[in-house]
C-alpha cells in the first residue's frame, strides 16, 4: 500500500502492471478489497496500469468524523478526478462497484475530461435512500435477515469476518472469499475501535453523506464508452437498476453475470476483463 495526497486528503493506493501503461482506476467500496486480486492481477497482464484505492474514512486513507463526514459524494469524486491527474496525465479509464458505482458516475459528469472509460459494477443511478418508482428496491426478503443479525465483536478478527461471510452467504456471494477478504481488511484497518472496523467493513459512512443534487437525469450527458456489469441475482441492487444504467448512457453495453450476485465471482473475472479492455 502507498498513500496518496490528493484534493486535501489522502487516499490508500495500490497498484499493479507498468505505470505507463494506460490507468484504469479502481474505487474502493469503500476499501481497495472491493476489487479481487485476479481482476487487477489481470488487468494488469492485458496492459492496463490499475490504482485501486480506498475511499475517504476507510483503509488507509484519511479518517474524520464517522458519524457526520464533512464532505458529500461530490467530494469523493472530486477525489477520483484528482487521484487520476496524479497517476497519469492522460485519460483515465474509471470503475466503480457497489457505492463507488455512483462516485464514479458522477466523478465522469462533473469532469468529463479526465476520464476515457466508464465501467460501473453493481449499482444504480440515485444515491442511498428511496430509489425511483421505476427502479427496483432492496429485496426485503433478503435485508431483513441480512440486517437483523446481532452485529459482531469488531475488535476480534475472527468474529468480524464470520460476520461478513454470514452476510455473504445471505446475499448469495461466495462466503469462503468473504471470510478472507474481510480478514484482510480487518488487518488494515488504522484503528482497533470497532467504529472504524465497521466502516471499513459495512462502508456505512456513506449512507450519511449528502448526495445532492441527483445525477440520474444528466446520465445521457455522458461521451465516454460505458460498460455496465450486473449480477443477475444481486437482491442489493437488483438488476433493474443496472438496465436502467445502461439506457440512459448513449451507446453503454451492459453485461449480466447469469449466476453473480452482488460480487463478481472468480469465474466471470476473465469476461469482464476482457469487456472492460474492448472499451
Amino acid at each position: 500500500m502507498d498513500i496518496c495526497d490528493v484534493n486535501g486528503v489522502s487516499l490508500g493506493v495500490d497498484e499493479f502492471g507498468e505505470p505507463d501503461a494506460p490507468l484504469v482506476l479502481c474505487l474502493g467500496a469503500p476499501t481497495t478489497l472491493s476489487w479481487p486480486d485476479a481482476l487487477c492481477e489481470q488487468l494488469a497482464a492485458q496492459g492496463r496500469h490499475v490504482v485501486r484505492c480506498d475511499l475517504r474514512d476507510a483503509g488507509a486513507s484519511s479518517h474524520g468524523d464517522l458519524e457526520s463526514p464533512d464532505y458529500t459524494l461530490r467530494d469523493l469524486a472530486a477525489d477520483a478526478a484528482a487521484l487520476a491527474r496524479a497517476f497519469d496525465e492522460r485519460p483515465a479509464h474509471l470503475a466503480g462497484i457497489g457505492i463507488s458505482g455512483m462516485i464514479a458516475q458522477v466523478a465522469a459528469l462533473d469532469h468529463p475530461d479526465t476520464f476515457s472509460a466508464l465501467t460501473l459494477i453493481g449499482t444504480r443511478p440515485v444515491a442511498p435512500g428511496p430509489v425511483d418508482d421505476d427502479l427496483p428496491d432492496h429485496d426485503q426478503a433478503t435485508m431483513e435477515p441480512l440486517f437483523s443479525r446481532p452485529l459482531p465483536d469488531w475488535t476480534d478478527v475472527d468474529s468480524a469476518a464470520d460476520f461478513m461471510a454470514e452476510g455473504a452467504r445471505i446475499l448469495g456471494n461466495d462466503a469462503d472469499e468473504a471470510r478472507e477478504v474481510a480478514a484482510r481488511i480487518w488487518q488494515r484497518t488504522q484503528d482497533t475501535d470497532p467504529e472504524t472496523h465497521l466502516a471499513d467493513q459495512l462502508g456505512m459512512v456513506f449512507s450519511r453523506l449528502d448526495c445532492q443534487p441527483r445525477w440520474r437525469e444528466r446520465l445521457p450527458q455522458l461521451k465516454v464508452p460505458t460498460l455496465v456489469v450486473h449480477g443477475r441475482l444481486d437482491p442489493f441492487f437488483p438488476v433493474g437498476n443496472g438496465e436502467a444504467i445502461a439506457r440512459e448512457i448513449p451507446g453503454a453495453r451492459l453485461l449480466v453475470l447469469e449466476n453473480a450476485s452482488t460480487a463478481v465471482p472468480a469465474a466471470d473475472v476473465p469476461e469482464v476483463v476482457t469487456a472492460m479492455v474492448g472499451l
